[in-house]
């Protein structure tokens, strides 16, 4: 699929927030797991939330990785700048989430997650997303129509030149990308699909499918791959080039057999891995 390949190599751009800090020595081991500046006093959220926030995303993005341990209580009260007291509230709310276990005498360790999110190409990325007990969102990056290319009209059953819906965005999990995604859809079958706010974070294409156009994907393809990211890629994702990133595939077709959309996928292989459940019979029990 050239097309698809190139098109989210070459047309998905975004800029990635400058980061830097300005640090001294003495932090410069801790604040390595930091994704970006600490707290700021002229942020109108609680700074225990600023505090929670930053080690969550550290823990999401890797930087802080599974059973890995925390930095003690006072060097982060070091790191933050901030008192005790509210080292100790964000750090209370990630062992209520279950995101943080507390092992008397050791310290804090970042607690065991499952293995990865099960690979559906029927259901959303939101229902993914919630039912993992994680927090969806995206990023918009492109919603427009054009005349599509015989690599994306072929698959939809559509004549050369046909135009399609182009909807692409980079999707979040907790505020942390994870995948890339641009669907193509056959704009006769969804008018004013892009009249639709698509900069709301949580809006699920599959949703609006179904409830504004009646349309109900029931079977798919999907095929995966792997290359080099592009640098365009890479920013977005917050990978370090060069990277490689897991490629996905996807056709839905609703109950008549016709095309509903085309999918091109760009995970990162750490943030949003994929598990394949298989058995003999059919009959899949989670685990």
């Amino acid at each position: 699929m050239d097309f698809v390949e190139n098109y989210v190599e070459s047309g998905c751009k975004m800029t990635a927030k400058e980061r830097g800090t300005g640090l001294n020595k003495r932090q410069e081991r801790p604040l390595s797991i930091m994704p970006q500046s600490l707290v700021d006093r002229e942020d109108p959220r609680p700074l225990h939330k600023q505090v929670y926030e930053a080690l969550l995303t550290s823990i999401r993005n890797g930087k802080l990785p599974l059973r890995g341990k925390l930095p003690s209580e006072r060097e982060l009260v070091d790191l933050f700048d901030v008192s005790r007291i509210t080292i100790r509230h964000a750090i209370r709310e990630l062992v209520q989430q279950g995101v943080v276990t507390s092992q008397p005498g050791k310290g804090l360790y970042v607690a065991e997650h499952s293995g990865g999110f099960e690979l559906q190409v029927l259901k959303s990325f939101t229902a993914t997303a919630i039912s993992n007990g994680r927090v969806p969102g995206h990023r918009l990056i492109e919603a427009r129509v054009l005349r599509a290319p015989l690599e994306i009209s072929r698959p939809l059953f559509l004549p050369p030149g046909a135009d399609v819906v182009v909807l692409s965005r980079l999707r979040l999990l907790d505020e942390i990308p994870v995948v890339i995604q641009t669907d193509w859809l056959p704009a006769a079958r969804v008018p004013g699909l892009l009249d639709l706010d698509w900069t709301v974070g949580n809006r699920s294409l599959y949703a609006e499918l179904r409830q504004h156009h009646h349309i109900h994907p029931s079977r798919g393809q999907t095929t995966l791959s792997a290359r080099l990211a592009s640098a365009d890629e890479a920013e977005m994702l917050g990978l370090h080039s060069p990277a490689a990133v897991l490629t996905v595939d996807q056709i839905a077709f609703d109950n008549r057999n016709r095309p509903v959309n085309l999918t091109a996928l760009v995970h990162h292989p750490q943030r949003y891995p994929l598990t394949l459940a298989q058995s003999e019979t059919g009959d899949i029990a989670q685990y």
